[in-house]
């Protein structure tokens, strides 16, 4: 009898052992996955974008590695990598996938299904880009955050011109392979006409065209720069802080971390915030909301920032009343 327990017992202990690895994988199989589309570099990510994303999804109760997994595909700035990422991600089944930096990601993931939840964040109109149906009822499988940076534009070239005054001619910096450049340049021509200011365009599709943007910036002596938002000129903010400051050119860009870096000035939603509320409509998709019924979030609050050292070595001083009109004056 009591050899045949121990039998039994030696059974049941071995099926158990054998139906763990199963029990193991089904629940790693139940762990949501998010495909991180990306078109910038794993350093910019690392620094700038994931961190709130993530921040994002713990407020909803997901934590990465605990009970959501992430599968990253980045572009490194080769747009044309784009489709066969997203269909890679599309390949493996992802639960969500996230498409970030340029609005290329999210249109190369619309292009690859309509079943799997996208969450986009870029600067473009997401309706114009035929991404939505409209801001607050999206359709589809498709929402997202967008920072409205076209109609910010005119804004900074007047927070600009008020801050050099002197500058009768400035240029704008674009990247003519974005979708929605047309909609960027239109506001800052408006915006200068209307200020009487000569605006010059320039353009830069790669990495290797900026120090090419510069040197032509001083031969056509404009006053000053305004960056316009890409995914190229976000991965590259530094190198552009770095050339203002050597060919000593008051320049604008959307986001502080310019500012921060060295160049006179930004204006613009929080960067971090963006992808924070990004990490919100993933995990509340993940908990079985609709992309369809998820209003495409738009910043409430933007932030000028202005680095007093930048404007000292420019020979610019800045007014009292624009540096109470500030959020934060670098010093």
């Amino acid at each position: 009898m009591a050899i045949h327990i121990r039998r039994r017992q030696f059974i049941v202990a071995l099926c158990s052992a054998a139906a763990w690895p199963l029990a193991a994988r089904a629940q790693q199989q139940a762990m949501p996955v998010i495909g991180w589309l990306s078109s910038a570099s794993q350093e910019t990510d690392d620094a700038f974008r994931l961190p709130p994303f993530r921040l994002g999804l713990n407020e909803t109760g997901y934590v990465e590695g605990r009970n959501v997994a992430i599968e990253y595909r980045r572009a490194e700035d080769q747009i044309e990598r784009l489709p066969a990422l997203a269909a890679d991600l599309v390949g493996r089944q992802v639960s969500l996938i996230l498409a970030a930096g340029r609005p290329d990601a999210a249109l190369a993931a619309k292009s690859v299904t309509t079943s799997i939840p996208i969450v986009f964040t870029n600067s473009a109109d997401p309706v114009h880009l035929g991404l939505v149906a409209s801001l607050n009822r999206p359709g589809g499988n498709i929402t997202g955050v967008t920072s409205v940076s076209a109609e910010l534009e005119a804004k900074r070239l007047g927070l600009l011109r008020e801050l050099v005054p002197s500058a009768t001619s400035m240029a704008v910096l674009v990247n003519p392979t974005r979708p929605g450049v047309d909609a960027q340049l239109a506001q800052a021509q408006q915006a200068a006409g209307v200020l009487g200011i000569t605006l010059h365009i320039l353009k830069a599709g790669s990495e290797r065209d900026l120090n090419a943007v510069f040197v032509t910036l001083v031969q056509l002596k404009a006053g000053a720069l305004i960056v316009t938002t890409d995914g190229l000129f976000v991965n590259n903010f530094d190198q552009i802080a770095a050339l203002a400051q050597r060919y000593s050119v008051p320049a604008m860009f959307q986001f502080r971390e310019f500012a921060a870096a060295g160049g006179l000035m930004s204006y613009g939603p929080s960067f971090g915030e963006l992808f924070r509320q990004a990490g919100i409509l993933a995990g509340r998709i993940l908990r079985g909301g609709k992309p369809a019924d998820l209003p495409v979030i738009q910043p409430t609050k933007f932030e000028l920032v202005i680095n007093m050292k930048t404007a000292k070595a420019l020979g610019i001083e800045v007014p009292i009343s624009m540096q109470m009109l500030a959020d934060e004056v670098i010093e």
